[in-house]
């Protein structure tokens, strides 16, 4: 979809957020894991009483309730990005700050459930001294921002747990801005994948003006035909996490299963995650996919690896990653409906930076997630279908019941005619109207001979959901907390059943009715 407006962002009637109604009583100040810094001050300090503990154990520590930004402030009081996507643990990486204040400090939360706080204070840096980093840079050719700063320190991950993180910048002026990374698995063999959309983070970053939707101007004319990592996110810093990831990560966590961590950027690089793996989960919002990390994760799918989109709107752009001043795959390239002027396409013609359902090189997303996107903006009830189907086991839901709100910004469904695995049930059919047209919003679960099931929730509300009636609700679009309540059950029995290993040998088969749902038209 071309659109310039983000669908996360300002819209009327949403709930401004609010804090997690904490589930468990504050624990003291966690403990950290050690850390040492590089190519600059030694700035580590690790929270009283710090031990180490990986694996399961991780899950019982005590959370840290003040990891939440209290003022972000303007965009110049603190801000940073980081030279790595994501780093295997004890591998380091580069914080690149700028700030109007005299000084700041780094702290490393990591993203769990920790009895409801949610996250764990791991390393905090000392008092690091401030400046005002250089204006950005703007490539003209391709409209792309980079920040190309001085390296502020080097953070080595010694100690530091698999997982997602978000770097808290703490400016002396009393601002703050979240970093992400994500320090990732070297294997996800016997355990569940999540895999974070740092790709489709970039794509909508506006920092110094620009993103893949819009330039300076608002317009979509002047938008960006690359993007890149090399600079920081804008709004909070971790906007596209926080709304579409963190809550499936907390609830993940919560249930205790094997994780496993990584991002499409390094499923695209090293697919040897997915080996072994039981499941992989996409997240709510995993729109921007490079033909490499669609090839891996559809090969893992074919061996025998569950997979899970939790959103909607999935590998719908066909990207390529490219290099730049910190590395490789530091560039998001997708010139959309200027595929044509990408000087790439005249020696790759089948490899068009567009969507993939688009010639030359058509490839559409259905024949992976089971789906096809269809739209935006659209708000609407999500209505059960099959209710005795496994996913709905103790929710309580009828055929006919209905989730007001749960249906939207975006959404997919089953369309016929589109290459779509078999069988395939739809357990969700959701009417709707499009600007006007009617249609529906699908949730469809499919298995392949290699025992895998393949879930596809339909909405980008989904994991926004999970967080639907409690005190951190965010932007959840009026969802009320029986909506929470469904959702969380629901996501719950798939993560469960999805652990297990092959879901098509463990759980009951699709019974397809998708011809039931869109009879074909009469001769």
């Amino acid at each position: 979809m071309e659109r310039a407006e983000r669908q996360d962002d300002g819209a009327p009637g949403r709930l401004e957020r609010r804090h997690f109604l904490a589930v468990a009583a504050a624990g003291a100040m966690a403990a950290g894991c050690r850390s040492s810094v590089a190519k600059g001050p030694r700035t580590e300090t690790t929270p009283p009483g710090a031990t180490r503990t990986t694996g399961d154990g991780e899950r019982t520590r005590p959370g840290n309730p003040d990891w939440r930004i209290r003022s972000e402030g303007t965009p110049e009081a603190v801000q940073g990005y980081t030279d790595r996507v994501s780093v295997l643990p004890g591998e380091e990486f580069g914080l690149y700050v700028s700030t109007t204040a005299s000084g700041f400090r780094v702290s490393a939360y990591r993203v769990g459930w920790y009895g409801g706080h949610q996250a764990r204070l791991v390393w905090r840096s000392r008092r690091i001294a401030g400046s005002v980093q250089a204006r950005p840079r703007l490539l003209e050719v391709t409209r792309t921002v980079r920040a190309d700063w001085k390296r502020t320190l080097g953070v080595r991950t010694d100690g530091w747990p698999e997982g997602a993180y978000l770097l808290r910048l703490e400016a002396d002026n009393g601002h703050q801005r979240y970093v992400p990374l994500i320090v990732r698995s070297s294997s996800g063999a016997g355990r569940t994948v999540v895999m974070h959309a740092a790709s489709t983070w970039q794509a909508y970053n506006a920092w110094g003006g620009y993103s893949l939707y819009q330039g300076e101007d608002g317009a979509y004319a002047t938008r960006s035909l690359a993007v890149s990592f090399d600079r920081p996110y804008d709004r909070s810093g971790a906007e596209k996490f926080m709304v579409y990831e963190r809550a499936a990560v907390v609830l993940a966590e919560r249930l205790g299963i094997p994780l496993a961590y990584t991002t499409g950027v390094d499923v695209h690089r090293e697919p040897g995650v997915l080996q072994g793996a039981r499941a992989a989960l996409s997240l709510g919002h995993d729109e921007y996919w490079s033909p490499q990390q669609r090839d891996h994760v559809t090969r893992a799918r074919d061996s025998g690896t569950n997979v899970a989109f939790l959103g909607a709107n999935a590998c719908f752009r066909r990207i390529r990653l490219e290099g730049g001043p910190t590395g490789d795959a530091r560039t998001v390239v997708c010139y959309k409906t200027d595929y044509r002027a990408d000087p790439y396409l005249a020696d790759h013609p089948a490899l068009p930076t567009h969507d993939f359902r688009q010639p030359p090189g058509a490839d559409p997303e259905s024949s992976l997630t089971g789906v096809l996107y269809e739209g935006y903006p659209v708000d609407a009830p999500y209505v059960v279908h099959a209710d005795d189907h496994w996913l709905f086991e103790g929710t309580g839901v009828r055929r006919g019941d209905s989730f007001d709100h749960l249906v939207g910004v975006e959404y997919d469904r089953v369309t016929p005619g589109m290459p779509t695995p078999a069988p395939l049930e739809v357990v969700a059919h959701s009417p709707l109207f499009l600007k006007g047209t009617p249609s529906h919003s699908d949730s469809a679960y499919y298995t392949v001979p290699s025992g895998s099931g393949v879930f596809a929730s339909g909405t980008m509300r989904w994991v926004e959901a999970l967080m639907a009636g409690t005190r951190d609700n965010g932007r959840n679009h009026g969802m009320d907390a029986r909506t929470g309540r469904f959702v969380t059950r629901t996501t719950e029995n798939l993560i469960r059943a999805f652990a297990e290993g092959p879901c098509g040998r463990n759980r009951p088969k699709p019974r397809t009715n998708a011809n039931t749902l869109y009879p074909p038209p009469p001769p």
